[in-house]
């Protein structure tokens, strides 16, 4: 088997430490065609495989098919292999659903307050949590789209109401 290169051995490295096995998102410096070409021979030796996944729920996406569909890297037994980790059973397997363990809320935070309000059957507009929390509109997109999207892994729509604007809204 061919030597991995430095930024191979890293994607394997940072796949292997991930609970669910996924070897995104790659270095910063790897873009485009860069990062194609460093994943590509981890794809042909089978070494990374593709898994479906849903990018509601899912923000470590690799490519979409031609049907819509989404994709994300998962390390492989064969993988693990490679760098060195011990395998006895298989750990990892291929997950179409990874989404990130919810981390303890804390009771009386804004945050808190700011997922009651997008709990609702009628969700909140940007206006509505703006005068509630205080903060700025860049802020409270940046709270829904990060800590509640991200870290917590929360589905979130954003729709348009007739009459009331944009919404955004949890969903179970």
């Amino acid at each position: 088997m061919p030597k991995l290169t430095n930024v191979q051995t890293h994607i394997l490295t940072r796949a292997s430490r991930h609970a669910t096995g996924i070897a995104l998102p790659l270095p910063n410096r790897l873009k485009g065609a860069a990062a194609k070409t460093s994943v590509s021979p981890l794809l042909k030796r089978g070494l990374l495989s593709e898994a479906p996944t849903d990018p509601r729920k899912c923000e470590a996406l690799w490519d979409q098919n031609a049907d819509g569909t989404f994709t994300t890297l998962i390390i492989t037994d064969a993988g693990l292999a490679a760098i060195g980790v011990e395998i006895d059973p298989p750990r990892l397997k291929p997950v179409s659903d990874p989404a990130p363990a919810n981390p303890a809320q804390r009771k009386g935070t804004k945050q808190a307050m700011l997922i009651k309000m997008l709990r609702t059957k009628d969700g909140a507009t940007l206006d509505e949590i703006v005068a509630e929390t205080g903060w700025l509109k860049h802020t409270a997109r940046g709270v829904i789209s990060g800590q509640l999207k991200k870290r917590l892994g929360l589905t979130v729509l954003c729709k348009t109401v007739e009459g009331r604007g944009r919404i955004y809204q949890i969903v179970p």
